[in-house]
């Protein structure tokens, strides 16, 4: 199982999928931690068995037990807020804004790694997700923490390819049903 399965899994007509894939992941830039973590994030975000099990061993392979449970945790977090405050606003009646959530989510506070790097993992959750809120909040913590433009954008470029390998491979399983 691994990056190379996951690429010869796509149908010919995805090929911008396999070339993209082995960029985006065989050539980022990214520091490993971050590249990993986005990647695990991500994979679980796109809710796609094969995805995951496909990227899961890679990513806990070159991620410390810490950053690999604090991926999953931005996973898991993000799901739930990026539902919670992207409902808050799209709807037109501003008052949900001025309520109090009431949700826990001490986890961002104390990730139990590096907090810009799980802002990273919870910015290409967000990404998936469609939180324009979320994605702006995270994108502002990211560039005031110094990391540059091109650096954001190579995990929401990770979270795009991702997710398009998923749909992909997902709707390729229910034809072949």
């Amino acid at each position: 199982m691994s990056l190379d399965s996951l690429k010869s899994a796509l149908p010919d007509y995805a090929k911008d999928l396999k070339l993209n894939l082995g960029s985006v992941i065989g050539n980022s830039d990214l520091p490993t931690q971050q590249l990993w973590g986005t990647v695990l994030a991500t994979a679980i975000t796109a809710r796609s068995p094969i995805v995951l099990r496909e990227l899961e061993p890679e990513a806990k392979a070159n991620l410390s037990p810490e950053a690999y449970t604090a991926a999953k945790s931005a996973a898991a977090v993000m799901a739930m807020n990026n539902v919670f405050y992207r409902t808050r606003h799209l709807l037109s009646d501003h008052e949900y804004g001025s309520l109090r959530a009431g949700l826990r989510m001490n986890v961002i506070g104390n990730p139990g790694v590096d907090k810009v790097d799980f802002e990273l993992w919870s910015f290409a959750v967000s990404a998936i997700n469609g939180c324009g809120m979320c994605l702006d909040s995270h994108e502002q913590v990211l560039r005031k923490a110094g990391l540059e433009r091109e650096v954001i954008q190579e995990a929401f470029k990770i979270a795009a390819v991702i997710e398009a390998v998923a749909t992909t491979l997902e709707a390729e399983a229910a034809l072949a049903e």
